[in-house]
């Protein structure tokens, strides 16, 4: 909540989001801000060095001030703040690890899990000793606006059987891993929005430069509610833009399948965006997001709009500088088609924290980029194809019982295979089929629920692929 200090003729105000409980990113320049008189001199303290750190407010009374952070550690601290003839003191202050958690429902998602959409597991999570020291969150509630919104009504809370429930299961799962290997708190922001489009995380004046988004208020009442445009941005995001961060974790992609040509560029344009408003111009925040999962779209079409949507997110996470991804096709049980919320969210959450330990922790050991196909090559037996993978240093984990991977020939009629080898040299899966002669294309995983068991040797699952013969 508000931390209010008000005097005669004065008022201090900070930022919900910088209040009791709060984690700050460990080692950086780390920013606290809020609101005084216009032009009051406001001067932060944070307990851990002493040390003062000074900053004007503006002519509207908004002040943001960096200070300095220490090595992230279980002790407790507080900031003490003062200006415009008043105080504030943030208590119980962590410093560790800070990600930003966004997306659509499979990020919103708490450990309680939906209605009949349970998370697995979650009860042993729920049940373990209070890790209030270890895990933190700062849920934004939802809430979507026309106007730019500067607060929210949240606040921090620490990881207990009372406060998990309402946690995002995503998020959690994956500050569990973090802080397993880390041992230093994690704290996460959490800011998803069940049905939100790529276009919902983005600001008016960014959309007004696509010709096929209608920003009329008529047309926008008319939209299913948690699929118009802008307004999570508005509501969710802009009262909490800028809160110093290690990262971004986004689990989004749903309500763009048939968009599949826009979602390259909005994507790309999105986490640009992002790290604008942190300050970020070179990069350095990396942007780790989750492949949808299998779900049966209605009504069903021949083309698979899923596929090709996961498809496109692929390209974005090679597009776009620091970025990753995560795959989720192996995830889903088949009673799950018609359930876009699976309850596998640990192992989203395990994978996304090996893509950060990897990457910037330096855990070099930690796999965290799955299999993907590069190319299709027919072999010496010309009833056999290649399909070359990357990301199988020590192979893949099956030959047989193989599910979702099929072969077609020029009559381009797909039929199952059961069984393929993967070759070490060179590293391509090797795939025949009684039934086809002479295959000429090779998928896997394709289609909207689709589900394949291929993994590599460390248990990262393929990404779903369709590849044609090399002419």
């Amino acid at each position: 909540m508000l931390c209010f200090c008000i005097a005669s003729q004065a008022k201090l105000a900070l930022s919900s989001i910088c209040s009791d409980g709060m984690v700050l990113q460990q080692k950086t320049e780390a920013v606290i801000w809020g609101t005084s008189d216009a032009g009051a001199q406001i001067t932060v303290i944070p307990s851990w060095n002493g040390k003062s750190y000074r900053g004007k407010a503006d002519a509207e009374g908004n002040w943001k001030i960096k200070v300095e952070t220490p090595a992230g550690s279980y002790k407790a601290y507080s900031i003490s703040v003062k200006g415009g003839g008043s105080s504030a003191r943030i208590n119980d202050v962590l410093v560790g690890e800070v990600w930003f958690a966004s997306g659509q429902s499979n990020m919103e998602m708490p450990m309680r899990g939906f209605f009949n959409c349970p998370v697995e597991n979650a009860q042993e999570y729920i049940c373990a000793p209070a890790a209030t020291e270890k895990i933190r969150m700062f849920t934004v509630p939802i809430r979507q606006t026309y106007d730019l919104q500067t607060e929210v009504d949240a606040q921090w809370k620490g990881a207990q059987p009372e406060t998990i429930p309402e946690m995002s299961a995503t998020a959690f799962f994956f500050a569990h891993e973090m802080n397993e290997m880390l041992d230093v708190p994690v704290g996460i922001v959490s800011c998803a929005r069940g049905g939100a489009r790529v276009e919902s995380w983005l600001p008016k004046e960014i959309l007004e430069n696509y010709p096929d988004e209608d920003l009329s208020k008529e047309a926008i009442e008319a939209m299913t509610e948690y699929t118009r445009p802008y307004m999570a941005y508005n509501g969710m995001l802009h009262p909490v833009k800028g809160y110093t961060v290690k990262g971004f974790i986004w689990y989004q992609g749903c309500s763009n399948v048939g968009k599949h040509e826009q979602f390259v560029d909005r994507m790309s344009t999105l986490v640009s965006h992002w790290r604008e408003c942190w300050g970020d111009t070179d990069a350095q925040l990396p942007f780790y997001m989750v492949e949808i999962a299998p779900y049966r779209y209605k009504p069903a079409t021949a083309v698979s709009y899923a596929s090709l949507l996961r498809l496109a997110q692929h390209e974005a996470a090679q597009t776009i500088p620091n970025c990753g991804i995560v795959v989720t096709n192996d995830l889903v049980d088949s009673f799950e088609m018609d359930n876009i919320h699976p309850m596998r969210k640990k192992e989203v959450g395990d994978r996304l924290a090996y893509l950060a330990l990897n990457r910037n922790y330096g855990f070099s050991r930690v796999a965290c980029d799955s299999p993907e196909a590069v190319r299709c090559i027919r072999m010496q037996n010309n009833n056999e194809l290649g399909v070359e993978l990357t990301n199988t240093p020590n192979g893949l984990s099956r030959w047989m019982e193989i599910k979702g991977l099929e072969v077609a020939g020029s009559e381009g009629v797909f039929y199952p295979v059961t069984y393929a080898y993967f070759e070490s040299n060179p590293k391509v899966l090797r795939i025949r089929s009684e039934f086809v002669h002479d295959p000429c294309e090779v998928r896997y995983g394709w289609g909207d629920f689709n589900p394949g068991n291929l993994k590599n040797t460390e248990g990262l699952p393929v990404a779903p692929f369709w590849v044609k013969l090399e002419k």
